[in-house]
């Protein structure tokens, strides 16, 4: 497909980076962590996985690591960013180790249960960078609850030679990452499970996460399109108009 100018100056464009991440950095273990309120109930829920410490990323050495295989999952609503966190989950891993693989479950965790998933290679990482959606694997929004879909999971975790998996998603997809970090923990399999915040509605949010992504380009789009109608609103006194905003409260989104 010929590419128009537009599409090759987006591609061009290189995200900024924090410091930690602009060349070989250490992880660094901080102080145990601990959840905002119900800390007992959750730690009995979390044995395994409750108080583990905050880390931290410090300018280090370059050094040749091993290759590792990574798996990504989308779940639940798409947010503008998307894609950008997979390709730069791809070329944190390929930084590592050229041999390094990064595969992506189809449709959201139903991909894992379901064994099915891509490779995705330098070719497809490059013509999504920097676009919107979540369409170079798809989302969906199946529950990870029962035992027998975790198991399903590591089948094809072991089959692919994964050893951490990331899941991008709002609160309840988080609360599918920790449910299966526990499982995996408990049972010792040896696979770490990351959740990466991702809502527009900007309620995942602590010290160290100012807010998840796609909540900027949420809010900049809506500021548009309400001062839009606002301006319609000035102009053509006699009608009424009613905004609507999606979120975890419709019309109340924490974003306003």
């Amino acid at each position: 497909m010929e590419k128009s100018y537009l599409q090759i100056a987006r591609a061009a464009y290189q995200p900024k980076l924090p410091k930690a991440l602009l060349g070989a950095v250490k992880a660094v273990e901080g102080a145990p962590t601990q959840s905002v309120g119900n800390q007992e109930e959750i730690k009995k829920l979390f044995p395994n996985t409750y108080g583990m410490p905050v880390i931290e990323f410090e300018a280090g050495e370059a050094q040749q690591l091993p290759a590792i295989n990574v798996g990504v999952i989308l779940s639940g609503g798409q947010a503008p960013g998307g894609h950008n966190v997979i390709s730069g989950l791809f070329d944190g891993i390929k930084s590592i180790n050229p041999d390094s693989k990064l595969y992506g479950f189809i449709l959201g965790p139903g991909g894992l249960v379901e064994h099915k998933y891509m490779e995705l290679t330098a070719d497809i990482i490059d013509e999504y960078r920097n676009t919107g959606g979540f369409d170079i694997i798809g989302s969906g929004r199946t529950k990870l609850e029962e035992e027998d879909q975790f198991e399903k999971g590591i089948q094809i975790l072991r089959e692919l030679n994964i050893k951490a998996l990331v899941i991008i998603g709002g609160d309840d997809s988080n609360t599918n990452a920790c449910v299966l970090a526990e499982y995996y923990a408990a049972k010792n399999y040896g696979v770490q499970v990351i959740g990466c915040p991702k809502t527009i509605d900007g309620d995942l949010k602590n010290e160290q996460i100012e807010t998840s992504f796609g909540f900027d380009t949420a809010c900049k789009t809506y500021s548009e399109l309400i001062g839009n109608i606002q301006r319609d609103c000035n102009s053509a006194r006699k009608y009424w108009h009613f905004i609507k905003l999606m979120g975890r409260s419709a019309s109340h989104s924490p974003m306003l």
